[in-house]
């Protein structure tokens, strides 16, 4: 793989330090984001910037996509100015935005026809995951193109898994998205009863993050609960963005999920309280305030 010239678009909290480890790793790297302003610590590391995903595209033989909707997706991968009109057959398009599964296939089909190759390639461990090269990682594609393209997921993280054909690793995402969903309310529960009661939140962390209790939610977003940090490591408006396409799905299944409908409506409630650019741990604040006496 070390001749291979890799594309990255979508510079945020989580792509920047996924790319940045591939620019670490010694490869060339050729960078697109809607805003340049935030691609510009990865250019300064020596990253080459380019104006359009298709110009990225044209400059590279595999290109990772790392955006935010399923919109965003279809305009940077199939759009007029998107990755898949610049790409020569026989190179590679891995989406790592969690997005739809039927998208997802869309995107193989038309990939297909183009003799490019595709993979979806959906992620999780938030921005801590990203930034130390943790994350775990589930694809969806053909298994060839899987092997090719893994030592380049080994860069960005430690568990990595071909989960079936295109869509695969979309449909594993939201199996992950409604465990957290559902993890999350536990979470935020607990802390306020903890807090109402004088607790010393991360004393009371220290002691049921280490039992049956235990997840990741906890001992992680739980801290900056504990610490009033509600700073994005996954967007409230993207997570709700998850849990919608998780419905849908759903729906399509004749599957009810009473669970995650409750809690998606609880941070729906979060962005009616303008609060949708805060990191998930700020759900607490939703039912802080449902408690609040007036």
């Amino acid at each position: 793989m070390a001749e291979k010239r890799i594309g990255w678009i979508g510079t945020g909290v989580m792509g920047a330090a996924m790319c940045g480890h591939l620019l670490s790793a010694g490869y060339p790297v050729t960078v697109f984001n809607r805003g340049r302003e935030k691609a510009d610590p990865i250019i300064a590391k020596g990253a080459v910037w380019a104006d359009t995903p298709k110009a990225v595209a044209q400059k590279s033989d595999i290109v990772f996509t790392m955006v935010g909707f399923p919109d965003d997706v279809h305009e940077v991968i199939l759009g007029d100015d998107g990755v898949l009109a610049g790409a020569s057959a026989g190179s590679t398009v891995v989406d790592m935005t969690t997005s739809s599964p039927d998208l997802a296939q869309t995107v193989y089909r038309a990939c297909f026809a183009k003799g490019v190759n595709a993979l979806d390639a959906p992620v999780s461990g938030g921005d801590i995951g990203a930034r130390e090269a943790t994350l775990a990682i589930m694809v969806g594609g053909d298994s060839a193109v899987f092997d090719a393209i893994r030592p380049l997921f080994e860069i960005m993280g430690k568990t990595i898994a071909l989960m079936g054909n295109a869509g695969a690793g979309q449909h594993t995402k939201m199996t992950n998205q409604i465990l957290i969903a559902g993890t999350m309310i536990g979470v935020v529960e607990s802390l306020l009863y903890a807090r109402k009661a004088g607790m010393d939140l991360d004393q009371v962390i220290d002691v049921i993050g280490k039992g049956a209790a235990s997840s990741w939610s906890i001992n992680n977003l739980g801290r900056r609960i504990a610490d009033d940090n509600f700073d994005p490591g996954f967007f409230i408006k993207h997570f709700v963005k998850d849990m919608g396409i998780a419905l849908d799905e759903a729906g399509r299944m004749h599957l009810s999920l009473p669970g995650l409908a409750l809690v998606h409506q609880f941070y729906v409630a979060a962005m009616a309280m303008g609060w949708e650019n805060l990191g998930t741990q700020g759900l607490y604040r939703v039912l802080d305030r449902m408690n609040q006496k007036t």
